[in-house]
């Protein structure tokens, strides 16, 4: 995503459902799985618990939010297909009768239009979304949410970690506005004197390979020591590759980039490391120096938009892409032919150099839940490949190159695991009794549903 003009402000993308257009997408949507993603097979455990969710919220007894994982870009197709084709067969096999379609009104993130193409927002209107801005107080986008929440067809869909991390085994520290959400729709349906119970459901999404593909691994890590200028030997071309071959190779293609990384933003960006702290484990020292690298290359974009470095790296994220947003969509723009020439080249300057600075961040984006154990821990082709992909997306972003354009390395499964309901009704006397209840009920909802989407990653194992 680049911009090189000052724009006028994004305009809120109301949801618009097709039905027509909705059934033609569920009826395609195993072959855009099959034709555009590496996924080959898609199962899910426990969905009686959401098939009889379903039957609940179409006797109109209960409303819910879907609140599931999001590692990968592919997870909304997956989270489809699970509504769509899995749930009616489970139906159809228990003998439950449900009213067609099945499908969820979502929240997405009102930026997806701006990367993956402006046609996005067309589409996930007609598919009944509704966009949110992260990183500030978006008001339509809540109130839209909050509506559609209590009142729409469906049930809802969001990915409460906010964004993809690429790792299947590791949660992002979730934001609390799923939570807000579920005791907004409680407190509206006490408002209207409805009786319908509010859920929030945890769901799991998990990527295998069909075949651990070491080999492909091994051709993806020569051509990024290639690229960052490390000598690529023989032996890494071998057909025989494994993990003990190719984690020494990744260690050092990961040391080598921290080290590049940490001489380019001290010497240009002028900016000082803390002094590494003694470590048995040479992982928890390249943690350690991971760690350090991001909040530093996260203050140089802080530095120019002014911002305090307050909270985790996620939090950070959304402020500076926030803080980019309204250096690029500016008010005075929505009529151009008001501002002089030079106004408008100025305001492009401007633009340009928030551009600029939200790379830094773009770069952070994709380290937030990087450890230096997750492979060690858990030596799986799995994990591997995690990794690997994300030094891909680093590197790709620092070439200036397109992400999207990822590299498939192999077939994958798809393992989708629906969790135990959690009643956000239960929870809403505290919510209601005082202002610091309601702070702090969202925040023991979030928590908890942190544990039970962290606890889903055992579960689909």
């Amino acid at each position: 995503m680049s911009f090189q003009e000052a724009q006028p402000p994004l305009e809120f993308i109301p949801p618009a459902l097709d039905p027509w257009f909705l059934r033609v997408c569920q009826l395609f949507l195993p072959s855009l799985i099959h034709w555009r993603t590496a996924i080959s097979h898609i199962e899910a455990d426990n969905p009686e618990v959401l098939l009889d969710l379903y039957r609940q919220f179409q006797d109109r007894k209960i409303r819910f939010l879907i609140a599931f994982r999001h590692p990968k870009a592919e997870d909304p197709l997956c989270l489809v297909y699970l509504l769509s084709h899995i749930l009616p067969k489970v139906a159809r096999h228990k003998g439950v009768v449900l009213q067609p379609p099945i499908h969820a009104h979502f929240i997405y993130d009102r930026g997806i239009p701006l990367w993956a193409g402006s046609y996005i927002g067309w589409v996930a209107s007609r598919l009944g979304g509704t966009p949110i801005v992260r990183g500030k107080a978006d008001w339509t986008g809540l109130r839209s949410a909050r509506d559609l929440f209590a009142n729409g067809q469906f049930p809802m869909a969001a990915a409460p970690e906010g964004a993809t991390n690429g790792l299947s085994e590791i949660v992002n520290p979730l934001e609390p506005g799923i939570a807000q959400l579920g005791f907004w729709c409680a407190e509206d349906l006490h408002g209207d004197n409805r009786h319908e119970q509010v859920f929030i459901v945890p769901v799991g999404i998990k990527y295998s390979y069909v075949s651990a593909p070491w080999d492909a691994i091994a051709n993806l890590l020569s051509e990024l020591e290639a690229t960052s200028g490390l000598t690529v030997s023989i032996e890494s071309h071998s057909e025989n590759s494994s993990f003990d071959s190719l984690y020494p190779r990744l260690f050092r293609l990961g040391e080598h980039l921290l080290s590049l990384m940490e001489k380019f933003y001290t010497r240009f960006y002028h900016q000082k490391l803390p002094t590494q702290e003694e470590a048995k484990d040479v992982n928890e020292l390249l943690a350690f120096r991971l760690n350090a690298l991001l909040d530093v290359v996260l203050r140089v974009a802080e530095q120019y938009f002014d911002l305090q470095p307050k909270g985790n790296f996620n939090d950070r994220c959304r402020r500076v892409e926030q803080a980019g947003w309204n250096y690029i969509f500016r008010e005075e723009f929505k009529d151009v032919t008001a501002l002089s020439p030079l106004e408008r080249a100025l305001g492009n300057r401007i633009a340009e150099e928030a551009n600029l600075r939200m790379w830094h961040m773009r770069l952070v984006e994709s380290f937030v839940a990087v450890t230096g154990k997750y492979i060690r821990e858990k030596p799986t082709a799995e994990r591997f490949a995690e990794t690997t992909l994300l030094i891909w997306n680093m590197v790709t972003t620092i070439r200036g190159e397109n992400s999207l354009g990822r590299p498939t390395l192999g077939k994958q499964s798809v393992k989708i695991t629906i969790g135990e309901p959690i009643s956000v009704s239960e929870r809403y006397p505290v919510y209601k009794a005082s202002r610091q209840n309601a702070k702090q009920a969202v925040a023991d909802l979030t928590k908890d549903l942190q544990l039970a989407m962290e606890d889903l990653i055992l579960q689909g194992e």
